[in-house]
């Protein structure tokens, strides 16, 4: 994350970070100030942030109307027809920032263009007109999406609650996914054969959340509770996130998930996340190429119920499971390298 400095108001320096200002990519917020040097003149310590949720939308018909959030790689804004696409998920309560490193890795944008989509409940994706909505609505979101930036088929890659999305997409639209990458997920629903072999047991820890943003009276003052943005980074990132990654997470937390709509939007996600549906029996449709990486230090879903479900994909050409050493739960951003690599691989074998 780079940092910017600015010596006094005449100093050269500030009209360089003064432009950060108005680069819609990044934030530019004081983060300590008030020391004075001997002369003395004032100086200011500035972060300057990556944008933490998407600034492209693009609105698609789907429940009567969705403005989806949306980051494409590729420069000019528009899909590059002479290389193969691929559709990133992102994970429970992040955004299309959850991809940097991806979209930061010059080898990966070289060969693809990338094209992350926040779910329904997330970043800039907001319904238009209905309130409740399912993990099969963001995957039909997606692929209008697709359609409307006229990409006709895609690999797919879904980072936990992005895996439960990219394999409907596969379902619901086979002749248009290439291959699937899901990372860091179980295909079932949260059932209790899941805890029995390693899963999480979510609904005791967070019903109460449930609750508490259930309310009927509005909510202008609402921001979504530091105990949940600590579980989110704290299950995501692994035992030792640079302090850094987790500003930005809860600074991110804290600016979708504010006032009235934004606790019906994490209300909705959790929902969607404790009521999902299983695809253990929907499995067998699948019909592209699936490599799945599971991060052997997942505290989420763990090892056992990938290994079971993998098998379940017996109609796909290739079904494989990576586990990862020392990979984590957002396994896309703590191990970026292994993500590259396996997705790489699959766009160089089955790329149509």
């Amino acid at each position: 994350m780079p940092v910017g400095i600015e010596f006094g108001i005449d100093n050269p320096l500030l009209s360089a970070v003064s432009g950060l200002l108005f680069d819609p990519s990044c934030y530019l917020f004081p983060v300590f100030f008030g020391q004075r040097f001997k002369n003395p003149i004032p100086f200011y310590f500035y972060f300057v942030l990556p944008t933490m949720a998407a600034t492209t939308t693009v609105t698609v018909p789907h429940m009567g109307g969705i403005k989806v959030g949306y980051r494409l790689s590729s420069p000019s804004g528009s899909i590059d027809k002479t290389k193969p696409t691929v559709v990133l998920i992102n994970s429970m309560c992040t955004t299309v920032s959850l991809f940097d490193d991806q979209f930061s890795n010059e080898e990966l944008t070289s060969a693809v263009n990338l094209l992350a989509i926040e779910p329904l409940g997330h970043g800039s994706t907001f319904a238009l007109k209905r309130e409740n909505f399912t993990y099969w609505d963001t995957a039909e979101m997606a692929l209008q999406v697709m359609d409307a930036l006229g990409v006709e088929k895609a690999f797919a890659l879904g980072t936990s609650q992005g895996g439960w999305m990219v394999v409907r997409m596969a379902l619901l639209a086979p002749e248009r996914i290439l291959g699937l990458l899901p990372l860091g997920t179980s295909m079932d629903s949260e059932s209790a054969y899941s805890r029995t072999q390693g899963s999480w047991d979510p609904a005791a820890v967070l019903t109460p959340f449930l609750e508490k943003w259930s309310v009927s009276e509005s909510t202008p003052d609402f921001v979504v509770d530091q105990q949940w943005r600590g579980m989110v980074t704290g299950l995501g990132f692994g035992a030792a996130p640079k302090p850094e990654l987790l500003a930005f997470w809860d600074e991110t937390l804290k600016q979708v998930y504010v006032g009235d709509e934004g606790r019906k939007k994490v209300r909705m996600a959790l929902t969607n996340l404790l009521e999902r549906d299983g695809l253990l029996l929907r499995l067998r449709h699948i019909r592209c190429p699936v490599y799945w990486l599971q991060g052997e230090q997942d505290p989420v879903f763990g090892v056992k119920l990938p290994a079971e479900h993998i098998k379940l994909f017996t109609s796909s050409p290739e079904a494989t499971l990576t586990l990862v050493p020392g990979g984590g739960h957002f396994l896309n951003a703590t191990s970026p390298r292994e993500v590259q690599e396996a997705l790489l691989r699959m766009v160089s074998k089955y790329s149509a």
